[in-house]
């Protein structure tokens, strides 16, 4: 069996001795490939050329932006292009070496890389996977979560604050939170308009959050859940927020932190098993995916991707 670790030194949690151990177990049961990514999207063009080679398994270290960009690498391959992708691409394997790792969490990996170590050797030696269904947001694939409006300017923040050296602690995202809700949105005029094939607009909406799995994402260790029946097996599902009023807001809030999984309320709008929408805005809105800030856009049309790829678990 032939194998790729794609190795992001730079990210949070990845050490030496991680990536060490990490080697020495896989070269025990694989024949194996490292590479280190040494540019954002570097992953892509790596896991896209391991396809094409005909490997057997890509093995990612780092955070969930490693993760997806892989992904990315993987979809988007010729094999990829000619039919239902999960058994024509080699499997993916995480190893957790990020700040939060959402996605290999909700595979239920271990937050340890030196037990989540044990965990993919014994998936591999055991031939152990678990097909799961992608969403993709225009041209773009995502594993667990995409966001426009609020939550995407709160990543943009925090990626800001960590290129200039400070680390994307909960802190720093709930401070963040709390200055873009003050300084940075329009609660009078929400731009945005959900566009569903066969079913009426909901306009005035002032953010939108997607999942394609639960949770949506973590402060610590505690998940933080507005949809908690999304699954990598359904299609997407939507927790949209119409006004940001500051009462509305923070009651909503409050019951993602301590009413994990239940907001409701007249400016809360929940959708379930989506199989597409498009998200139009009168003006740019910030946009993340699994994550990573990737700019403004006006207008996103999503869609569920089912069945799309196989992970080690």
């Amino acid at each position: 069996m032939r194998a790729l670790l794609v190795v992001n030194p730079r990210a949070t949690a990845t050490t030496e001795r991680s990536r060490d151990v990490l080697v020495r177990a896989l070269e025990s049961a694989v024949e194996l490939t490292v590479r280190h990514t040494e540019r954002r999207g570097h992953a892509t063009a790596l896991a896209r050329a391991a396809a094409e080679s005909g490997v057997d398994v890509v093995v990612t270290l780092g955070g969930d932006g490693t993760v997806d960009e892989a992904v990315n690498g993987l979809m988007t391959a010729p094999a990829a292009l000619t039919g239902p992708a999960a058994y024509r691409l080699p499997a993916l394997a995480v190893g957790p070496g990020g700040s939060t790792n959402v996605f290999a969490r909700a595979l239920g990996l271990p937050r340890d890389w030196a037990d989540a170590t044990s965990v993919i050797l014994d998936g591999l030696r055991d031939g152990r996977h678990r097909v799961i269904g992608l969403g993709r947001a225009d041209d773009r694939y995502f594993t667990f979560a995409a966001g426009l409006g609020l939550d995407a300017a709160v990543v943009r923040r925090v990626e800001q604050a960590r290129l200039r050296g400070r680390p994307p602690t909960p802190g720093r995202y709930m401070r963040a939170t709390v200055g873009q809700f003050l300084t940075g949105v329009d609660r009078r005029d929400p731009p945005m308009t959900l566009e569903r094939p066969g079913e009426p607009a909901e306009a005035g909406v002032g953010t939108v959050i997607v999942q394609n799995t639960a949770p949506w994402t973590y402060v610590g260790d505690r998940p933080v859940d507005p949809n908690p029946d999304a699954s990598f097996d359904l299609g997407l599902d939507i927790l949209a927020l119409r006004r940001l009023e500051v009462f509305g807001t923070a009651r909503t809030v409050t019951q993602l932190a301590w009413r994990s999984g239940d907001p409701h309320g007249k400016q809360v709008l929940r959708l379930h098993d989506l199989a597409e929408f498009t998200v139009v805005s009168s003006r740019p809105q910030a946009f993340q995916l699994d994550g990573d800030y990737l700019g403004e856009r006006q207008k996103v049309h999503f869609v569920s991707v089912p069945s799309a790829l196989r992970v080690i678990c």
